[in-house]
């Protein structure tokens, strides 16, 4: 699907602004960083900055929400004869290979999301991407009157899995979360029998 140019230059304004709230947050540290230094380090009006993001915290965790709403949108178009776990881990195999992070630098946006006063919109990334996941993951569920509630626990498990999967490859310097995240289904499969 092809994006006009308003939404690219959107998309890139929201990217800047999370850049610069990184990079200042590293700089400087969580507490020190402000809307209008973000803004300003993003040449961009603090108005501006409130048509993107609510909060510092929105900004510097603006890359969560668009890696979980990219695999929600890779998972949504696989094929519907697929499997779910077919889907899923063809979804998280494309994404991966989409996503190719600077080590470095992805060492020092999970340090800042660390930061205890992160935790309240990390929770809420989480959450939000929780129900974008489990309303994909219904769409795939046979009708029955326990579909809502298999769709989120199934997609609260894959979401936590991700999150244990995308630590761990950060911590041993593994290059792919895939075989990690496969690894991480069998262990879910062998725990509940």
């Amino acid at each position: 699907m092809s994006t006009g140019l308003r939404e690219r230059k959107k998309a890139a304004t929201r990217q800047a602004l999370h850049d610069a709230a990184v990079r200042l947050a590293t700089e400087h540290g969580v507490e020190n960083l402000t809307v209008e230094a973000i803004a300003d380090a993003a040449t961009v009006s603090r108005r501006t900055f409130s048509n993107y993001f609510a909060s510092k915290e929105q900004a510097l965790l603006h890359q969560d929400r668009a890696r979980t709403a990219r695999l929600v949108e890779l998972f949504r178009t696989r094929p519907a004869e697929e499997s779910l776990m077919t889907a899923l881990l063809r979804a998280a195999e494309q994404h991966a290979a989409e996503d190719a992070l600077d080590p470095a630098r992805e060492e020092r946006y999970r340090t800042l999301r660390l930061d205890p006063s992160l935790l309240p919109e990390v929770v809420a990334t989480y959450a939000a991407a929780e129900r974008g996941f489990a309303e994909a993951v219904e769409e795939r569920l046979p009708a029955g009157p326990d579909g809502p509630l298999r769709a989120q626990v199934l997609a609260a498990t894959v979401l936590a899995a991700l999150r244990v999967v995308g630590q761990a490859a950060l911590e041993r310097g593994e290059r792919d979360p895939v075989d990690l995240l496969r690894q991480a289904v069998d262990i879910t499969r062998e725990g509940f029998r």
